[in-house]
């Protein structure tokens, strides 16, 4: 069929359904509803659906549109739940399974008749690592029933007066319901709240005086304080006391009203450096990247099974096999994050072991380069050099690894240099749920992290060509038949790390493991001789830095938009009707 997916944002739960309905066979267009309803009553005239579906909406459709046209809408609550903080409400009443309902269209919100619906557990992680996963995969079967049932055209739709429906209004969460009161809540509570807005909106709070969103939340098994005493850093995150503990938050968001001239997200650290040092602090003036009144506490790279306390990068071992995992947010890669993976990385080549297995968590594998920290530097094009660098840095050590086999474990999605990384492993394992953007062309970028070494020699030069041109969406399973990856995990999110370590141990102890050992350090040889990885590099580079230092390029306007969630280019994302 013809199908218009309508979105407020073409996101990853968007992006997904795009993919997997593309790979059912229909042709499918999107426009954003975020450039208003004129943008999508001219997309419906145009690509003139057969079928309209809403993955992610946050306005309503035109009356117009429904009235004339089926259209599905993929609503985060199950059958009967009404309201636009489905998924808050879930996590902050520690609802032990949830669900997500597709309906259709009509005039009261999220009441229409449910045309399919799937449930899901939800487990103790961030409400976007929690909308990305296990929200994802219910939708997504949700949406592929649906639209096999409309498409069949004998299935008569649920109507949510049916018995059994427990018809619920959930009103917007607010902040004042999210607000923190360091001297009362406990540590579980606040971990709560701060994972129930990790992405957006936020927790509105006080640090120094001003006003901040706190994103995100980790526990903190040692460092103790009063409470909402500022205690350490750790790795761009500030460690907070509650009243039985503390806990680690990564990433802090001045208000826009603060006159910050970078009211966005950004590891919480290098927010606090801005900020006047509290009354009786002592110590160097502080860095763009931490404030010198709080001490810098390392967790081990290894640590201890007794300890619960947050890092972001981890190196573990099981005999043979060694394991470099690493989780940041959103996926987005600092050039300290890259400067610490490699150094971890290097770590991990030093242990003797056959297979090293790089990633392994659930959700987000890498997205590339930091486009907030760029932005919020004060000059953008020099770290932006320095980010791609340090990028390439760590490319280059898993392509020049020949002495074991390494395994990149897709966990979640990946994008940009961050699909680059995962090529430059021998073997590429991906959980099915899993999206890749194996191009640059949306940021106005050329690429890097030798992506005209490693994606041809996976997938053809004419396949290279057609990802990095069209710029759109792959499957887990389209990415697998493209040969972008070698295997596929079908499994839930939580249960990926367990699986990638059974596969792994299986690997290692495969008897074959020596030969591919072996001929991959042959084909290494044979490539450096051919052409050298240096050259490839060299000619990215020089590319990329036209484009960064060139003031006029269409990157820093773009990077600019992204980082600022402001509306940009066309309400056709994919060029028009495909």
């Amino acid at each position: 069929m013809d199908i218009l997916l309508v979105a407020s944002a073409f996101n990853s739960l968007s992006q997904r359904v795009y993919a997997e309905l593309s790979d059912e066979g229909h042709r499918v267009d999107v426009v954003l509803a975020s450039h208003g309803a004129d943008a999508v009553r001219a997309a419906v005239q145009e690509v003139r659906p057969d079928l309209v579906v809403a993955p992610m909406l946050k306005s309503a459709l035109p009356e117009d549109v429904w009235q004339q046209h089926t259209c599905l809408i993929v609503h985060p609550g199950p059958p009967g739940d009404r309201g636009p903080s489905s998924l808050d409400w879930a996590i902050a009443q520690e609802a032990p399974e949830w669900g997500v309902t597709v309906l259709q269209a009509e005039a009261a919100m999220d009441a229409g008749d449910v045309w399919a619906d799937g449930s899901f557990p939800v487990p103790p992680a961030g409400k976007s690592n929690v909308y990305r996963n296990e929200v994802a995969d219910a939708a997504t079967a949700a949406v592929l029933q649906a639209v096999r049932r409309y498409a069949d055209g004998s299935y008569k739709p649920r109507p949510q007066s049916e018995p059994g429906i427990n018809v619920v209004w959930r009103d917007f969460f607010r902040q004042e319901q999210r607000r923190i009161d360091w001297e009362r809540d406990s540590t579980e509570t606040v971990l709560r709240k701060l994972r129930g807005a990790d992405s957006q909106p936020g927790v509105r709070d006080e640090i120094c005086g001003r006003e901040v969103f706190l994103h995100g939340g980790h526990p903190e098994d040692r460092l103790r304080g009063e409470p909402g005493e500022l205690l350490a850093t750790r790795s761009g995150a500030v460690c907070r006391a509650t009243r039985d503990g503390a806990v680690w938050i990564p990433e802090l968001r001045p208000r826009k009203s603060s006159g910050d001239p970078s009211p966005f997200r950004r590891p919480a650290a290098s927010v606090l450096a801005g900020f006047p040092a509290p009354p009786g602090s002592h110590g160097m003036p502080s860095s763009s990247e931490r404030p010198h009144w709080l001490p810098e506490i390392a967790a081990p790279l290894e640590l201890p099974p007794d300890r619960t306390t947050w890092a972001d990068i981890r190196y573990r071992q099981h005999g043979p096999v060694g394991f470099v995992t690493f989780s940041f947010p959103g996926g987005a890669m600092s050039t300290t994050h890259c400067r610490r993976l490699l150094a971890a990385y290097r770590y991990a080549l030093s242990r003797h072991t056959s297979v090293l297995v790089l990633g392994g968590a659930r959700d987000f594998f890498s997205n590339g380069i930091h486009l907030n920290v760029i932005e919020a530097s004060s000059d953008p094009a020099g770290e932006s050099w320095s980010n791609l660098n340090a990028m390439n840095d760590v490319v280059e050590a898993v392509l020049r690894t020949t002495d074991r086999l390494v395994v990149a474990a897709l966990g979640g999605n990946a994008a940009a240099g961050g699909v680059m990384l995962a090529l430059a492993a021998d073997e590429v394992w991906c959980r099915t749920g899993s999206v890749l953007n194996p191009h640059y062309r949306n940021m106005g970028l050329y690429g890097s992290e030798y992506w005209t070494y490693s994606l041809p020699r996976r997938v053809g030069a004419e396949t290279a060509e057609r990802l990095t041109s069209e710029a759109l969406p792959v499957s887990a399973a389209t990415a697998a038949r493209i040969g972008l990856v070698d295997r596929l995990v079908p499994v839930r999110a939580g249960e990926f790390t367990t699986e990638v370590e059974r596969l792994a141990a299986a690997l290692a102890d495969d008897p074959d493991l020596p030969r591919k050992i072996t001929t991959k350090t042959t084909a290494r040889h044979a490539d450096e001789l051919q052409r050298p990885l240096a050259e490839y590099r060299r000619t990215e580079l020089a590319r990329m830095r036209a484009i960064f230092f060139d003031r006029q390029a269409p990157y820093h306007a773009l990077r600019s938009a992204f980082v600022r969630k402001l509306p940009t280019g066309s309400p056709r994302p994919l060029g028009g009707a495909r």
